[in-house]
């Protein structure tokens, strides 16, 4: 099922550096990923207030699907919302949304990321703390989420 941006209450701007750039003018496929960490991280702290102290979250898995291309002087958000809850690892899933000169707003790359609540001082994913598994459900809406047990 394509991606619809009103599915998405989280965004945040992505300021896009010289340096994203490849040799042929655009936004380096490397860097999404970068992109979806930045938007990925600045959810956990705004919305979920993961407590970074107690456990840290790693990157199980990740997929870009990229749609067009996207340029230097491009103005650019990610959405960012979770579609599935599991016991220690839940699925993120992420779009750029490029706003044109018009002011209308287009997906342009989509992602998705499995990421795991994991103990590094004990180097085991761990089950995802009830405060951010609830925050997670609450925000992102219970019709949009799978496996919420």
């Amino acid at each position: 099922m394509p991606e619809k941006i009103s599915d998405y209450k989280y965004k945040t701007p992505i300021a896009i550096r010289f340096s994203d750039i490849d040799a042929v003018g655009h936004v380096n496929n490397a860097i999404y990923l970068t992109y979806f960490e930045v938007a990925r991280f600045n959810y956990w702290r705004d919305v979920i207030d993961w407590n970074f102290s107690e456990n840290g979250i790693i990157v199980g898995r990740a997929e870009v699907q990229y749609l067009k291309p996207v340029m230097l002087h491009d103005q650019i958000s990610c959405g960012v919302r979770v579609v599935r809850i599991g016991n220690s690892s839940f699925d993120v899933m992420h779009i750029l949304i490029r706003t044109t000169p018009n002011g209308d707003e287009e997906i342009v790359t989509t992602g998705k990321t499995v990421c795991v609540s994991y103990d590094y001082t004990i180097n085991k994913p761990v089950r995802i703390p009830p405060h951010a598994r609830n925050k997670m459900i609450e925000y992102d809406e219970p019709r949009l989420i799978l496996n919420t047990d």
